[in-house]
């Protein structure tokens, strides 16, 4: 039994954000016609240090792709010069469950949460983007920018707030080489003024986007609310917003309106849909130009494990990775 054994920078030479994004179409549009498996993610939190993993497991019979990816999230760990995300993933055989691969799944992370949010602003934002805020300018922010070229193209400016200088300038460097004109700014409200866009890519447990700051029409990638307690949405603005959710379950428990929903602010009827429904035409999306519209992210295993499948294959067709034998 060979098991193929594939690094960080293997990964990263097989993989492609376009191709990402349609994987996640495909089987966003599967998981909402029911035709996946995913059992909820099961959480092991270290208090002391912070942080938590997570573990994921999924099979999608059209995909013929079944596994489990193991995730860890660790605020701090950009202290210790280690990634705050940092993932394994375990690929079967659906047909005999036996290991076929074990590959980094950090990078592959980090993409298919950008190809989501990619998704998400092609089918929810107004068709006339020509502006996006980043409250966040660290790995993901440069992902979700990564996304969003793929959908618009560079034909959009963008503005970024973030504490770090450090993330802002490897932000803004990603931006240049692509030819996108992004800027700093100082201020939360005055970097999502007059935006098209709102990704949000925070740790934050508490709102930092007020209800206030956002225009009609806005619409927000709130991608870094992923375990309970997380928000970065003022309650009022979701309650003003036609929310979508990748998942139902895993949201009202760990995403943006996980908060909220404790403490009586919101129940599941506040949320319009998840995006898989609205990519197979049995939810509306946007209604109109002045609708707000937010994207409840919390990253699905059929994601991971869709995304690592094709990656598999390119491995077994190009000879990239090595091989070993656990039994």
């Amino acid at each position: 039994m060979s098991i193929k054994l594939l690094n960080m920078e293997q990964v990263g030479s097989l993989i492609d954000m376009d191709e990402v994004i349609e994987v996640t179409k495909r089987v966003l549009i599967q998981k909402a016609r029911e035709e996946t498996q995913m059992p909820p993610k099961v959480y092991v939190f270290f208090a002391a240090y912070k942080g938590d993993f997570r573990v994921m497991p999924a099979y999608i019979p059209m995909e013929e792709a079944a596994g489990v990816k193991i995730v860890n999230v660790h605020p701090e760990n950009p202290k210790h010069n280690l990634p705050t995300v940092m993932a394994t993933i375990v690929l079967l055989d659906p047909k005999t469950g036996e290991p076929i691969s074990i590959m980094d799944g950090t990078l592959l992370t980090s993409i298919r949460t950008g190809a989501a949010g990619a998704v998400a602003a092609e089918h929810l934002a107004r068709k006339d983007v020509r502006k996006v805020a980043f409250i966040g300018g660290g790995t993901q922010a440069k992902q979700q920018l990564l996304g969003l070229l793929s959908v618009y193209g560079n034909r959009f400016s963008a503005k970024v707030y973030d504490p770090s200088s450090e993330a802002i300038k490897g932000l803004i460097s990603v931006a240049k080489g692509k030819g996108v004109d992004l800027s700093e700014d100082g201020n939360v409200k005055s970097c999502i003024k007059d935006a098209d866009i709102i990704v949000t890519t925070t740790p934050s447990t508490k709102p930092i986007v007020e209800d206030g700051w956002v225009q009609q029409g806005v619409h927000i990638n709130a991608m870094g609310a992923d375990a309970p307690g997380k928000e970065e949405l003022d309650p009022k603005l979701l309650k003003r917003s036609r929310i979508f959710v990748d998942d139902i379950e895993q949201a009202t428990h760990s995403g943006e309106i996980n908060v909220p929903i404790s403490k009586g602010l919101m129940d599941r009827h506040d949320i319009a849909g998840e995006l898989g429904e609205v990519l197979d035409g049995r939810v509306k999306g946007r209604q109109s130009d002045k609708d707000i519209t937010v994207f409840d992210s919390t990253g699905l295993a059929i994601q991971d494990i869709a995304v690592a499948h094709l990656v598999y294959e390119s491995a077994v067709k190009k000879g990239v990775g090595s091989l070993i034998n656990l039994i």
